[in-house]
């Protein structure tokens, strides 16, 4: 297994590479021959069923897990922003939200606000973490991921134990951040009929990748439908969002948007 450094100067497409990654652990294939590459201000999402090897790809990939066979090339001096797919609390534990944003390296009062903002989550700097909502929490996780100002925003499962509404409104955000920071995103979604929104690239991954391109060609495509089954292909009705729609103001109930699709609106 090996990790490889462009060299300054390189002319390459790629922020970071994956080559032939192979994972094996108890005698089982985690991955098998996986291949990929991550370009500029692309947003790529992994989905596949659990034990996909799904967060295991993720991790070989910043260097937290190491492959069997296979090798990683990421472009020189390339910042990753990392949020992580669980983060457990203790509520006993009196951390703020600004102590626990500092765990990972020196930042200001002000650098901290900053990402906050960016994420929705002003309010939230002297907060006790462990009062944190669902969404809010992985707010603040996303807002730490780009304290580094990251060419590439590496997200597990970003969306995880939030309601729907929140679901398609961080979504939502994880594009406005990619245009605001000019990053690219990996991410891991189980979230089929909303990540194919968010989206520009679909890997569909078992072990192996069974099929990856758009999310429309994706959606479609035999190996997909074998893996989920075609039940799934009503809930990933391709929603291009408008800008001048509000949730507020639509009734929901029959309306185009994932929240016409999932439930009535709640008022």
């Amino acid at each position: 297994m090996g990790y490889e450094k462009q060299k300054p100067g390189d002319k390459t497409e790629s922020l970071l590479t994956l080559e032939k990654i192979c994972l094996v652990r108890g005698g089982r294939h985690i991955l098998e021959n996986v291949s990929c590459a991550i370009a500029p201000g692309e947003i790529i999402t992994l989905i596949g069923p659990n034990g996909a090897g799904k967060t295991s790809l993720l991790k070989v990939a910043l260097g937290l897990l190491k492959a069997d066979s296979g090798q990683v090339v990421r472009a020189a001096d390339l910042r990753i922003g990392y949020m992580p797919q669980k983060l457990v609390v203790d509520r006993t534990f009196p951390l703020s939200v600004a102590r626990f944003m500092r765990l990972t390296g020196r930042y200001s009062q002000s650098q901290l606000q900053q990402v906050l903002d960016a994420v929705g989550a002003s309010r939230l700097l002297t907060a006790r973490l462990a009062d944190l909502s669902g969404g809010e929490l992985q707010r603040v996780l996303l807002g730490r991921a780009l304290l580094r100002r990251p060419q590439l925003l590496v997200l597990d499962e970003p969306v995880q134990g939030v309601d729907v509404q929140g679901q398609v409104e961080l979504f939502e955000l994880i594009g406005k951040l990619r245009d605001d920071y000019g990053c690219a995103v990996l991410m891991v979604s189980h979230d089929l009929h909303l990540v194919m929104i968010a989206t520009d690239r679909v890997i569909c991954l078992n072990q192996h990748i069974c099929c990856t391109g758009t999310p429309e060609v994706v959606q479609r495509d035999e190996q997909f439908l074998k893996l989920f089954g075609p039940a799934i292909l009503p809930h990933l009705a391709i929603y291009n969002h408008d800008p001048q729609h509000r949730h507020d103001q639509c009734p929901h109930q029959g309306c185009s948007c994932p929240l016409g699709q999932e439930q009535d609106h709640v008022r």
